[in-house]
């Protein structure tokens, strides 16, 4: 005779999805300006990471006719745990996409672009060049336009790659960390950690001038403290720049969320980002990498700004 009591529970094929907290909830996008911007997109076959990466945020962004270019296709030659942009061989490259680019700048009266790509480990430069030309078409038909960009970590390839875009002068220059190190063998099993840290430190001994910036997700299964040493090498590393937001799983095929993060720890991280001297900080469940960059770009040129104010002031005073 069988006793039930030891069985074991046989596991759904397809169990349920972790629900949401309220405070990671957003509606659907329906207004008319987000009709627009994704028109726009289309009519100039551009490819948006809003889009391609199922953000939480893109009905917000694209009302105010906000979209970040997601250049050199759409099609990714890595496989991040994390990501829902596809992966295969990509096409060849798009030589209208700057000019594209920049006609979406204009159209859109974007005072500040954002540029981000999939990794190109099948070009010979990791798509490097293409970020100049886009940078250089921007500089050309929009110049009052401030530009930040995204890259991956031109992996091989990073020195060559760091040094011509940085001749471009972007005004930004993000590259996200995205996890802790511990957890990059199963999330970002492409990349290695120290890897992306020098390509930050690279573009800052290149040009000092240009702001760096870098972003992690929360909920993967990270601790506390890694959290803390994570920020810890970014200012070592002289990043400007910290994002930091919640993991959603895009599809059930992707690592699963292992915690859903409070508003009020992603507040204690952002507090005590402050304090270990970024000059900008962007901490809550929704925060993405292109999210209110605009916004958040302004305020931290005006904090460098007070910052070496106030160093002249006492340089003056001694």
């Amino acid at each position: 005779m069988n006793d039930l009591s030891s069985t074991p529970a046989i596991a759904p094929e397809n169990p349920p999805r972790a629900r949401k907290p309220d405070w990671i909830r957003v509606k659907a996008p329906t207004s008319q300006g987000y009709a627009e911007t994704r028109k726009l997109m289309r009519d100039l076959k551009l490819n948006t990471v809003c889009e391609e990466a199922a953000c939480p945020n893109i009905g917000e962004c694209w009302t105010k006719k906000h979209a970040t270019v997601m250049i050199l296709g759409d099609t990714c030659t890595r496989a991040c745990a994390f990501c829902n942009v596809k992966t295969g061989m990509p096409g060849r490259v798009d030589v209208d996409e700057p000019a594209h680019v920049a006609e979406a700048a204009a159209k859109l009266g974007l005072e500040h672009i954002v540029i981000t790509s999939v990794d190109r480990d099948d070009l010979p430069d990791g798509g490097a060049s293409q970020f100049v030309k886009v940078i250089e078409a921007l500089r050309a038909n929009t110049p009052n336009t401030t530009i930040e960009i995204l890259t991956p970590d031109f992996r091989g390839k990073m020195r060559r790659a760091v040094e011509a875009i940085v001749t471009a002068r972007p005004d930004v220059y993000n590259h996200n960390l995205e996890t802790v190190p511990r957890l990059y063998p199963t999330i970002r099993p492409g990349a290695r950690y120290y890897a992306s840290l020098r390509l930050l430190e690279e573009v800052k001994r290149h040009d000092p001038s240009i702001f760096t910036k870098s972003g992690v997700m929360l909920g993967l299964g990270e601790q506390r403290l890694e959290v803390h040493q994570v920020m810890d090498d970014m200012r070592c590393a002289d990043i400007d720049f910290l994002t930091m937001g919640q993991y959603l799983r895009p599809t059930p095929k992707h690592t699963e969320v292992m915690e859903f993060v409070t508003p009020q720890a992603f507040a204690a991280y952002g507090a005590i980002a402050r304090a270990k001297g970024f000059l900008q900080v962007a901490s809550s469940p929704l925060t993405r990498s292109s999210y209110h960059a605009g916004k958040d770009f302004a305020e931290m040129r005006a904090a460098r700004e007070a910052q070496l104010t106030k160093a002249a002031q006492g340089g003056a005073s001694r």
